[in-house]
């Protein structure tokens, strides 16, 4: 069975990374990833890396933004060695088990940043967890093919180590556009009833607010519940 895990690689720069990456994916037996906004433009380099794999490579997604390429997933992991309160820092091993273990509910993604900076702060804040690789300090970045062949080896290893799917179906977890719909009702809900004010950049009262939401790692019927809640009591704060 193939598992809905999606590699994600922002803004990819150099296409031997792109061919290398495809090879490791394939090793894995991974296929599904997608590119947001590639700068690597001739990818004749990355067909000769690409060993086997062309598939894999003529396969990739394209979006966007990061938002577009995770839409429809249930968790997302980004990998960056930046602490962020309310985000856990998962090691690749841990990584790789809990991608294998919530794929069964839905899309799951890891996101790689590009080759020069890694990722942005607003596309560290969009994931839900973080992973690093515990580099040697000396050494500390890693070439994003290897990152991608270090993650996708921890899905394998995951997937072959899982005991058989529960006989009874996991309920279907909300996505991550569904997830942001119930968050822009609490703001507009907490906004009529006096509680929150438009916030200036760098306030967090409603991420702070809504982290605990999006911790419990809500089911669908759970966020369509609590969207009906939030509409109602916005109704009635705005009718009174």
């Amino acid at each position: 069975m193939v598992l809905p895990i999606r590699f994600i690689l922002m803004r990819p720069r150099n296409a031997e990374n792109l061919g290398a990456a495809a090879r490791a994916m394939k090793n894995c037996g991974l296929a599904e990833w997608t590119w947001v906004r590639p700068e690597a433009e001739d990818l004749g380099p990355a067909r000769r890396l690409a060993v086997h794999a062309e598939n894999v490579l003529d396969g990739a997604g394209r979006a966007d933004t990061l938002d577009a390429a995770v839409a429809d997933c249930v968790w997302v992991v980004g990998t960056s060695s930046r602490k962020v309160e309310g985000k856990r820092r998962l090691s690749p091993r841990a990584v790789g088990e809990e991608l294998v273990s919530r794929a069964a509910q839905g899309p799951v993604a890891v996101v790689f940043g590009d080759e020069r900076s890694g990722l942005t702060n607003a596309e560290v804040e969009r994931c839900h967890d973080l992973s690093a690789v515990p580099t040697d300090p000396s050494q500390p970045s890693i070439n994003l093919a290897q990152a991608v062949l270090l993650y996708a080896y921890e899905v394998r290893m995951a997937s072959l180590a899982a005991a058989p799917p529960p006989p009874a179906p996991l309920p279907v977890a909300a996505s991550d556009t569904e997830l942001a719909r119930v968050e822009e009702t609490l703001s507009e809900t907490l906004k009529a009833g006096g509680f929150l004010v438009d916030e200036h950049p760098g306030r967090t009262g409603l991420r702070d607010l809504f982290a605990p939401l999006r911790r419990s790692r809500l089911t669908r019927n759970e966020a369509r519940l609590w969207l009906a809640a939030l509409h109602t009591l916005r109704k009635r704060l705005t009718s009174g």
